[in-house]
């Protein structure tokens, strides 16, 4: 998983609970607690996705292209950090006589393969609108 997932939940939910559902990204940066440009390179991607959309000049900034409660986890999932649980190196040697050097690469690619397909699931059952009233019910408490 990685850190551009958890700008965009982060960034989606405030959205989702900003009473005009506009933000700027220093706005979002300054919640989110990191640099505007990393927000506007996350909202792109979204923009890109069909996430968020955007309005230019005076007042203007992000929202959600669609209700909260339609927009799930695995939609950002997918658009920012699909297959990251996979590692950049796996052991082994593809051409080593050894069974085990020589398929632990394709092996272990099906175990993280399985591991996204499982996160993927799991996320779709989440939505954002959800993750608000997660928020809601937590301040309450």
């Amino acid at each position: 998983m990685n850190s551009e997932f958890i700008i965009a939940v982060h960034s989606l939910v405030l959205l989702a609970h900003r009473p005009d559902g506009m933000a700027s990204s220093e706005e979002i940066a300054t919640n989110v607690c990191t640099n505007p440009v990393r927000v506007r390179k996350v909202m792109s991607c979204l923009r890109r996705n069909g996430i968020v959309d955007t309005r230019e000049g005076s007042g203007g900034g992000y929202r959600l292209s669609r209700e909260p409660d339609g927009m799930t986890l695995a939609e950002v999932y997918r658009a920012l950090a699909a297959g990251s649980l996979a590692p950049n190196w796996c052991s082994g040697d593809p051409e080593s006589d050894c069974l085990v050097g020589s398929n632990m690469s394709d092996v272990m690619n099906d175990v993280f393969c399985g591991a996204d397909r499982q996160l993927e699931a799991y996320l779709d059952s989440i939505t954002i609108g959800q993750m608000l009233e997660r928020l809601t019910a937590k301040a309450r408490a």
